[in-house]
């Protein structure tokens, strides 16, 4: 069973591919909560999608356009947003940026794209 370390050290964690464009590494996480730190470069689009997660997002740097449920809105360092579980959502990054995000429960589909 995995065990999330207490600390997280950035410079001791490599960036996985998650989509083109758009990287990420694993904050910590358990069967009710994770926390992932995601990177944009310019133009990658977090394409529209869906799940059964509730999601919390927070806009550490960069610029993004984030639409949910079909309104958009642009959102800067400092800014946040909340999906609701089954709310179709995405992100298309306007200034390369990073974006903090976290789900509960742990998003599952993430650890078999590790495996």
């Amino acid at each position: 069973m995995y065990t999330p370390p207490i600390f997280f050290k950035d410079n001791e964690s490599e960036w996985e591919f998650a989509a083109e464009g758009i990287t990420r590494k694993f904050i910590g996480y358990n069967p009710q909560l994770m926390l992932v730190k995601v990177k944009f470069e310019k133009g990658a689009i977090g394409a529209l999608h869906d799940h059964f997660h509730t999601q919390g997002s927070y806009v550490a740097s960069g610029k993004f356009r984030i639409t949910i449920n079909g309104e958009s809105n642009i959102l800067e360092a400092g800014d946040g947003f909340f999906v609701l579980p089954n709310t179709e959502h995405g992100a298309e990054c306007l200034e390369p940026g990073v974006l903090i995000d976290v789900f509960n429960p742990i998003r599952e589909d993430f650890l078999e794209d590790e495996k």
